[in-house]
């Protein structure tokens, strides 16, 4: 029986060009700009971790991959909300580092520094294909779904992808990103960035 689980919505930008290659290739392509710089936001609707309710709160794991995602070497900091306690602090960070097992233990060999835990104000906010998240002056992001043609009110998504998430995911483009945390800095207005987003369930 799993000792936790958690389940809501994700959404993410990245610096690489739309659509980003990481995704397409397995994790071994050059990411367009040279480097990987993410901000994986992830919204826990109805959660806990060996009892510790986590139901409302939300965390950012923030990514830089200095090549290809695949061959390691990225350096992972974690923003978590500042409404959690000490305990539901401890349990997201178990969970987003990959401690208790699940998703993101599949991540753990490729991690070559992990910059720490911070703690903010997270608003993660959903209008139909639009997503955005804010966490203090460390997060600033936004996207928009790509509208599919033959399922209305839905994003184009591509599957069977090896993202920790989920395996489906939501085509966007960034139409906004800030990210300024853990030594990772980036700025985009550009609207042309690569973005993901996608309801999760992990359970470990």
């Amino acid at each position: 029986m799993a000792t936790w689980s958690v389940e809501g919505e994700y959404m993410e930008t990245c610096n690489c060009a739309f659509v980003c290659p990481c995704i397409t290739s397995n994790l071994a392509a050059q990411p367009t700009e040279g480097d990987c710089k993410a901000a994986i936001a992830l919204r826990i609707d109805k959660g806990q971790n060996d009892g510790v309710a986590l139901d409302g709160l939300a965390f950012i794991v923030v990514m830089h991959a200095p090549a290809a995602m695949g061959e390691g070497n990225i350096t992972v900091g974690l923003i978590v909300d500042d409404r959690a306690s000490d305990a539901q602090l401890g349990a997201i960070t178990a969970i987003a580092s990959g401690a208790a097992g699940g998703p993101m233990a599949a991540l753990a060999p490729l991690i070559g520094r992990f910059a720490g835990v911070q703690r903010r104000s997270i608003q993660f906010e959903i209008d139909g294909l639009k997503r955005s998240v804010q966490a203090g002056e460390l997060v600033d992001q936004a996207c928009e779904g790509i509208p599919s043609a033959v399922a209305p009110g839905d994003a184009i998504v591509v599957d069977n992808t090896v993202h920790p998430v989920n395996r489906r995911l939501s085509l966007a483009k960034a139409t906004r990103s800030s990210l300024h945390a853990f030594g990772i800095e980036w700025d985009d207005v550009l609207g042309d960035r690569n973005a993901h987003f996608a309801p999760f369930s992990w359970s470990g």
